[in-house]
């Protein structure tokens, strides 16, 4: 469909969850703030996953539902706000009948099977091997908008970096460097174990003068006792926070390695050095996605990016992943981001 871009006053972007999902679709906000210099952009998610774009200087309203609303329900909700262009990112069966009972004139989603109905102007269903934030720009495409921009955000409110910065001064002694440890994963298969963390942190000790905090959510506790408990001198245990929280303490470390997860993505698009270590999952497609960051992955294993949520085998690709390649990765990004971690005098 043909329109001209002036006449474009408000633009709704739909991402409901999945946080490193919603901070990634930020790809599009560069392109489209370009391309419709006076146009308005809100976003839809859930409201757990508001976090991820609130703060964000690009957005101008986020609007919220809980997975249990009924699609006309928000439907109605998107119709009292009279949007000239919606773009559906998630394109699920729930968003599509969302999009097409909106009453959006333009209406921009992915072409999957059962869903083409919802949309009159339809992206690329192929995901390809580029990774899952290009993927979003299919949308664009589909509406012949230049593509000028690839960079993703995530913004932390003044309150919560006030916050992280208490909590390093308050924790960690004058003279070491800051490094995070984000211990998390959507599925079991995509936590390292708690013991290679360990092999990890000492590895790493040996050779940078560091403090590594272990940043947790619900369901990591034991992992982060364990790690905390065999190294006690070299790591700090964050308390118990939300997302939001989690990530005024991230942008106050120098590094960051993680899980394939929701707070890898949030390191790194907040410009912070991200080591992303990966198993199941495959890194051309969900690594960190920033200049400043890497991945690391046992990628001799016959089964390696085996996609699946449980390890049928034995985790080898973590419990045989080798250490040196996350030292070697670190100073990688030393050298690249010349960021500041301290030598121990012995290395």
């Amino acid at each position: 469909m043909k329109f001209k871009p002036e006449k474009i006053k408000k633009i709704l972007c739909i991402k409901p969850r999945g946080i490193g999902d919603i901070i990634l679709s930020t790809i599009i906000l560069d392109n489209l703030i370009a391309y419709f210099p006076s146009a308005k952009i809100d976003y839809l998610t859930e409201e757990f996953a508001k976090h991820a774009v609130e703060n964000n200087p690009l957005v101008n309203k986020v609007l919220t539902m809980k997975k249990t609303d009924l699609s006309i329900k928000t439907a109605f909700k998107i119709r009292k706000e009279k949007y000239d262009l919606i773009l559906d990112m998630w394109s699920n069966p729930w968003t599509a009948q969302i999009t097409f009972f909106s009453g959006v004139k333009y209406r921009a989603g992915f072409a999957y099977r059962g869903r083409k109905y919802a949309y009159n102007i339809h992206a690329t269903s192929e995901r390809g091997e580029h990774h899952s934030a290009e993927h979003n720009l299919e949308l664009l495409r589909a509406l012949n908008i230049p593509i000028i921009s690839k960079h993703v955000y995530y913004f932390v409110s003044e309150k919560e970096d006030m916050l992280g910065k208490n909590f390093i001064e308050k924790n960690v002694p004058h003279g070491y460097s800051i490094m995070g440890i984000i211990p998390s994963g959507g599925w079991p298969s995509k936590r390292c174990d708690k013991e290679k963390w360990v092999e990890i942190i000492k590895t790493v000790s040996e050779k940078y003068r560091t403090k590594f905090i272990i940043l947790w959510g619900p369901g990591d506790e034991t992992d982060a006792d364990f790690i905390t408990s065999r190294l006690p001198e070299q790591t700090i245990i964050a308390p118990k926070t939300d997302i939001p929280a989690m990530a005024g303490i991230i942008k106050n470390c120098s590094l960051i390695i993680a899980n394939d997860s929701g707070p890898m993505h949030l390191a790194a698009a907040m410009g912070i050095p991200t080591i992303g270590l990966f198993g199941p999952t495959n890194p051309q497609m969900h690594r960190p996605y920033s200049e400043n960051s890497a991945y690391v992955i046992n990628k001799d294993l016959f089964c390696i990016v085996c996609n699946f949520t449980e390890c049928p085998y034995k985790h080898e690709c973590f419990t045989k992943l080798p250490v040196e390649t996350v030292l070697d990765k670190i100073d990688y990004l030393i050298g690249k981001s010349r960021i500041k971690i301290i030598k121990n005098e012995k290395a």
